[in-house]
């Protein structure tokens, strides 16, 4: 394949693989219905009431019956409450979230020891060799989902293919309670079928570019040269290259750390009002620590980005004695550094917050302050 002045070979996929793609079923939700046997049937939506916070929050998740009435995660309170009034609001528990993870984590662990865990509720799990000595990675899915519905009382989906990409689309394929097979031999056909915002790295707002270009699905995706990809996508219209023909060689990492996390928003109408500015930090900050929370993880720095409408960018950041996970701690900060730093003089077309020094308190020593072949070959006999 020539690309540029560039001549490379495509690689092949690496189809010995056996993934499996972890995902709890409304996890947060699930955990409240299942010690309230009251809230069952009920619409549970897990963020303060807006009536408590003076129309403040965002919804972190809720459950199956609560997204019948459109509400969904990271949504506000105030909006989820107007579609579903009678819904029960419940502040949550990322602390006791957090040990009911680590026990599915012990399930997970019965089988291999090979995990990546994306957050509390989600891990890519590779069986190729496990613990028990089971050729069948289904048969290895189903078992997960059973112990963890039977010891947990909680249910989950599981994709199940040759790499990650695929398996965590599969994942999603058929949720609550499902699970999803993808062969080598199946691969092609069912990512030609997805359509184009079923691809993980695909956004809303890059969708309409898609769309403009002919594409609406893998198919389409598939008929596109890579040049044209990268034009037109850069990074992401690369990888997307390989994704759609089945090829991504990514092994599950046990050891994924991440540097930093940050969020940041562009405004087609400039601000210049101090009040809508604190609400759109406020919305990044509780976008970045609820992904801080939920990865289990501690931060002790925060820095913010303030791009104006001359394009002139500042960043500033500061640095806590403590290690914290708490969207109080954050914001707190993230407001100091704006009333020290933001101009008002000039309207502000960009607003970001990102946390770095990031730890894990399970993993690390340090005292912490915590705030809050053919398709039988590959599946194996199953007899």
């Amino acid at each position: 394949m020539k690309y540029g002045l560039l001549t490379f070979e495509e690689p092949n996929p690496d189809t010995t693989r056996k993934i499996l793609h972890v995902d709890m079923d409304a996890f947060y939700a699930s955990i409240e219905v299942r010690d309230n046997p009251s809230l069952k049937n009920r619409p549970v939506v897990i963020a303060k009431h807006p009536n408590l916070t003076g129309g403040r929050g965002i919804v972190a998740t809720c459950n199956y019956i609560a997204r019948q009435y459109g509400i969904h995660s990271a949504m506000s309170a105030v909006e989820a409450y107007k579609l579903c009034p009678k819904a029960i609001f419940i502040q949550g528990n990322m602390d006791y979230y957090r040990e009911v993870s680590q026990q599915i984590r012990a399930i997970f662990l019965k089988y291999t020891d090979v995990i990546e865990p994306l957050s509390l509720d989600e891990a890519y799990l590779d069986v190729t060799v496990n613990k028990i000595n089971e050729a069948s990675a289904l048969k290895i899915a189903h078992l997960i989902q059973k112990e963890i519905d039977e010891t947990l009382s909680l249910t989950c989906s599981i994709g199940v293919s040759y790499n990650k990409f695929i398996a965590k689309i599969a994942s999603d394929y058929h949720k609550p309670h499902g699970i999803t097979i993808v062969t080598p031999q199946e691969a092609t056909k069912f990512l030609q079928a997805l359509p184009i915002d079923k691809f993980y790295g695909v956004g809303v707002k890059s969708i309409p570019h898609f769309h403009e270009l002919g594409i609406f699905n893998g198919k389409d995706l598939y008929q596109q040269d890579l040049d044209t990809l990268i034009k037109h996508f850069g990074k992401m219209g690369y990888s997307l290259y390989f994704k759609v023909r089945g090829i991504h060689n990514a092994a599950v990492n046990q050891q994924r750390d991440r540097k930093s996390i940050g969020r940041e928003r562009t405004f087609t109408q400039f601000l210049n009002d101090e009040e809508k500015i604190i609400v759109q930090f406020e919305k990044l900050t509780h976008s970045v620590m609820k992904k801080v929370r939920v990865l289990g993880l501690l931060t002790n720095s925060i820095t913010v980005k303030i791009r104006y409408g001359n394009f002139e960018t500042i960043t500033r950041q500061m640095q806590a004695e403590d290690y914290f996970d708490s969207y109080e701690e954050a914001i707190s900060i993230v407001k100091e550094l704006w009333l020290k730093h933001g101009n008002l003089d000039q309207e502000v077309r960009l607003l970001g917050v990102s946390v770095s020094n990031l730890l894990n308190p399970e993993t690390s020593a340090i005292q912490l302050t915590i705030h809050e072949g053919s398709v039988d070959e590959w599946l194996g006999s199953s007899n």
